[in-house]
Formats: C-alpha cells, sequence, structure tokens
C-alpha cells in the first residue's frame, strides 16, 4: 500500500510508523482531515496490536481519536469554505450526499462512517459541515462509527494476525453491514428505552413537605 504513495507521503508514513502508538493517531489524524492515507492507519493497527496484543485497545483508542479530531477539523474547514467549495470537490456526488445528509442526520453520518471503503466518505463530511450538520450530532455519530471501526480491526488482528487486513477486504461488505446493524440497533433500543422513561418521570408526584396539607383527591 505504502507504495502507491507520494515519496513525501511514505516519508510521513515512516516517520508515524517509528512512534509506535501517538504515529497511529498522527496517521488516523492527517488520514481524516486534509491528506489521504488509503489502509495505512488500519495496517499500522494492525501490525503494533500484533506485536503488543495487551496494548490494542489503547492503540484502537488513538486511531479513533486521531481520525475523529480530523473529521472535526474538517467539518470546521467545510463550514468556512461554503458550499461552491462543497459542490467542488464532491462533483456529481455532491446532490445525493446533501440530500442524504441534510434528510438523515446523525443516522445518515453513522451509516456513512460505517460502510466500507470505496465509499468516499470525506464528502459526507465535508457536507456535515457546509449545510450545518449539529456539531455534537455529526461529533457522536462519528466517534461511535469509529470505535467500532478500530477496536474492531484490533480484534481481528488478534485473533487473525496477519491475515486480519486479507479477511477484512475480503468480507468487508459483509461486515459493515453487520456492524450497522448492531448499531442502529442499539441506537433505537436506546430510543425505546428513554421514550419508556420519559411517562414515568412525568408522572411522579412532587415529594411531599412535612406538615403541608394534602391536595384533596
Amino acid at each position: 500500500m505504502q507504495a502507491n504513495l507520494s515519496g513525501w507521503k511514505q516519508k510521513i508514513v515512516a516517520f508515524a510508523g517509528g512512534l509506535g502508538a501517538p504515529g497511529l493517531f498522527l496517521i488516523s489524524f492527517l488520514d481524516s482531515s486534509v491528506l489521504t492515507f488509503p489502509v495505512i492507519n488500519d495496517l499500522l493497527l494492525i501490525e503494533l496490536s500484533m506485536q503488543r496484543p495487551a496494548r490494542m485497545p489503547l492503540y484502537a483508542f488513538l486511531a479513533a481519536l486521531g481520525s475523529v479530531l480530523g473529521c472535526v477539523l474538517l467539518y470546521f474547514i467545510a463550514r468556512k469554505g461554503g458550499e461552491a467549495f462543497f459542490h467542488r470537490r464532491a462533483g456529481k456526488h455532491a446532490h445525493a450526499i446533501r440530500h442524504w445528509v441534510e434528510r438523515n442526520g446523525f443516522l445518515g453520518m453513522l451509516i456513512a462512517a460505517l460502510l466500507p471503503p470505496p465509499t468516499p466518505f470525506k464528502f459526507f463530511v465535508l457536507a456535515a459541515g457546509v449545510f450545518e450538520v449539529p456539531l455534537f450530532s455529526y461529533t457522536s455519530a462519528i466517534v461511535i462509527a469509529r470505535l467500532f471501526r478500530y477496536f474492531g480491526i484490533g480484534y481481528l488482528a488478534i485473533r487473525y494476525g496477519a491475515d486480519a487486513m486479507p479477511y477484512l477486504l475480503h468480507h468487508k461488505l459483509q461486515v459493515a453491514v453487520i456492524v450497522i446493524f448492531l448499531v442502529i440497533a442499539s441506537y433505537v433500543l436506546s430510543l425505546l428505552v428513554l421514550r419508556h422513561r420519559q411517562p414515568a418521570i412525568a408522572t411522579k408526584q412532587p415529594p411531599q413537605v412535612p406538615g403541608t396539607p394534602r391536595p384533596n383527591a
């Protein structure tokens, strides 16, 4: 994969690879913001997790954190750039991506973030910034998606070793569908729990202060 990168990008990858966990954070941040390093952060996460399986949660967390911060940076760049900037970057995908982001909000960003390559996810990030998806909703979706992705890759690295990436590439659609189903199911379940608790909270009577008369039935 690194052979497909330009010379200066290869130097960045080599530098980051020598840093270990901080390098993984750096590559994930750059890949999600101003540069593109296809699959490099995944490969680095797999390599580090294979070398030190006990530190896999740390590696996965740093990869997710770097990616989330990179997406937030790109979000604000897009807000400054405006709609013309988005259409110039997204090209023929612009209308469909705008419609998806504006119509589906949090859930739309969550699904887009979970879809495997070659989904043009950065276009969704640009659309979220330009068309002012609420920052909290946007960031929450990215956090959930990235945690699922990188902890999942870390788990596969420990279980399958060097075969983790070929496994992901061969089964990427099936894995993405399963993860999306689990995330949406969790999201729907949390909404149902919240709706069930709200009426119970609303019907609670305020505590009776001693010495005050009770209201007539």
